[in-house]
């Protein structure tokens, strides 16, 4: 990504954490001098140091470290029914851009009713039933931080919306409108080495949806118990959340423009106990509203997403968790007749397989565990192991790394194949 690009997106996530901030500064100016007196509140946060340093090659600015800051995060809670407030903000020191910024990580005020509640402001939602894989979990993920050895807790991004839910007695209501689009956050190029298939062009500029009633993500979910099972139906109408290239020529390409397609997605999940453990069946329909006959080579086709999961105790405090995802890509013939000279082709069906194991040990002070990917069909991988030590209720320290490799240097966990890592955690709770 280029230096122009970088800028662009440093402005936006600036304008982002003003915007935000003086939201809630407003929220708080208007409702604190005549609640605070009344409502039962509380003040929660830790103190973090998070680094990551490379095993396998430097990065391509020369660096050694993918992650090096510390971090200070305040969590407030306000409560006098029926409204809620919830401030969570991080402030923090990053060693490798040599800066000191702001970030809130969540802030909203909920309203409660009978058999309706509302959520308005910065949130963190979390849909489907995927262990580090998202169906109809369309919400905006930061994959920097995961491949960085950052706690999991900062995959999640939160988006800027509204959630109202509505529940009326025979099943359960989420409907969610976001009018202010919020892109997947990917690993810095001056920090990771990951495949571009137009490296030459330097002139790329991004176009995120404009914010227009029109272009307001939507989201559904309905969900109840049926026969000892959770079931849930999804719908979302919005947009991708990686972005597509446009080259302004395909032959003699001199730009690029990043932008973000029009997308719908139909899914549904179902969860329950079996097989003497709890058994996870997810799917989705990813409807590509923008090339729906597949004959744009830059525009994502419609796809068919799915995902069988299991999870069982095998013994006392040892977990098992194994998954199966696959996606099969709508008209590959269109899909293969189009694409450009020189890009990749895809396969047909992506599959990726997971394992996750868990072992607490010492009263459950110590947890050893496991996490990989697998694709049997590209051949990559990703292996994550981390031991994590509770020194008391307060303090606790994890190291862990990261490894890639496998595949084409175009695979999803091919190309960074030489961002290798070995991260350390260090939490204070307060």
């Amino acid at each position: 990504m280029t230096k122009k690009i970088l800028n662009i997106k440093l402005v936006k996530e600036r304008t982002k954490q003003l915007r935000n901030c003086l939201a809630v500064f407003i929220l708080l100016a208007v409702l604190w001098p005549s609640y605070s007196f009344t409502a039962d509140f509380s003040l929660h946060g830790f103190l973090q140091g998070n680094y990551s340093a490379n095993t396998a090659s430097s990065n391509p600015d020369g660096g050694d470290f993918k992650w090096a800051e510390e971090r200070l995060q305040l969590k407030f809670d306000a409560s006098k029914e029926p409204f809620h407030l919830f401030l969570k903000t991080d402030a923090f020191y990053d060693h490798i851009g040599r800066k000191a910024d702001l970030e809130l990580r969540e802030g909203y005020l909920d309203y409660t009713a009978s058999t309706w509640d509302m959520r308005a402001g910065r949130q963190i939602l979390t849909w489907g039933l995927g262990d580090l894989i998202f169906i109809n979990d369309v919400f905006p993920k930061d994959y920097e931080a995961f491949f960085s050895g950052r706690p999991l807790e900062y995959l999640k991004k939160g988006i800027d919306g509204v959630k109202v839910g509505v529940y009326p007695g025979f099943a359960s209501f989420e409907f969610v409108a976001v009018p202010f689009f919020e892109s997947n956050n990917f690993p810095d190029s001056k920090r990771f080495r990951m495949y571009d298939p137009m490296p030459d062009i330097t002139d790329r500029k991004e176009e995120e949806p404009t914010t227009n009633i029109e272009n307001t993500e939507i989201a559904l979910r309905a969900y109840r118990d049926i026969a000892g099972f959770d079931a849930s139906i999804y719908f979302y109408r919005g947009f991708w959340r990686n972005p597509s290239m446009m080259p302004d020529n395909f032959m003699t390409p001199a730009s690029l423009t990043l932008f973000y397609p029009e997308l719908s997605v139909y899914g549904a999940s179902l969860q329950g106990k079996a097989l003497d453990g709890v058994l996870s069946l997810e799917a989705g329909y990813y409807d590509s509203r923008q090339d729906r006959k597949g004959t744009d080579p830059m525009t994502p086709n419609s796809q068919t997403r799915f995902l069988v999961g299991y999870q069982r105790q095998m013994w006392e405090d040892f977990t098992l968790g194994l998954q199966y995802y696959g996606e099969y890509m709508q008209d590959y013939t269109e899909y293969k007749k189009n694409l450009p000279a020189g890009f990749p082709k895809e396969k047909r069906l992506h599959e990726l397989v997971s394992v996750r194991l868990t072992q607490f040990l010492l009263h459950q002070t110590l947890k050893l565990s496991w996490f990989s990917f697998w694709s049997p069909s590209d051949g990559d991988y990703l292996l994550n192991p981390e031991v994590k030590y509770n020194f008391s209720d307060h303090v606790w320290a994890a190291i862990g790394g990261n490894v890639f490799g496998g595949g084409k240097k175009w695979s999803q966990f091919g190309q960074l194949d030489k961002n290798d890592n070995i991260y350390l955690q260090l939490r204070y709770e307060f």
